[in-house]
């Protein structure tokens, strides 16, 4: 039987401003930007949706479900064939300097899939946290 499981970020600062990160993050397209070289294969994306390999999991899904001016977006995924994670970005800060961000991860995982994917979503969140900080290019959204 499977749980939710809830991972949390931690804060992280962006270099740019909320409005101008919400712009970007809610065009999937962009999505891509964050992820090292070599972890993924097979991207493809559109603005609200996009699949890419994983060499463990195979294909996962990600499709955009939800987004509040400036302040929350939320993306479903599906790895596994099945509707299994939600991913929330809170953005704060006001419009003029550098925007707060904090992710959260819900998944639905049985105790045994949490025992070996705990470690690893951990990482994983850091990971994206470090890249999502260290990026720079936040203007050049991909149309």
């Amino acid at each position: 039987m499977s749980e939710l499981s809830y991972y949390e970020s931690r804060p992280g600062k962006l270099s740019c401003t909320t409005d101008v990160a919400f712009k970007f993050i809610t065009d999937l397209r962009n999505f891509g930007r964050f992820v090292r070289e070599g972890t993924i294969n097979n991207w493809q994306a559109d603005k609200e949706s996009c699949s890419f390999n994983v060499s463990v999991i195979g294909t996962v899904k990600v499709r955009l479900v939800e987004k509040n001016a400036g302040s929350r977006v939320v993306y479903q995924g599906d790895a596994l064939s099945k509707n299994d994670f939600t991913i929330n970005v809170d953005l704060t800060g006001d419009t003029l300097g550098p925007a707060d961000i904090k992710l959260f991860l819900s998944a639905s995982l049985n105790p045994i899939m949490k025992m070996m994917a705990d470690k690893p979503i951990r990482q994983f969140m850091e990971l994206l946290m470090e890249e999502i900080e260290n990026f720079r290019d936040w203007d050049t959204v991909r149309e």
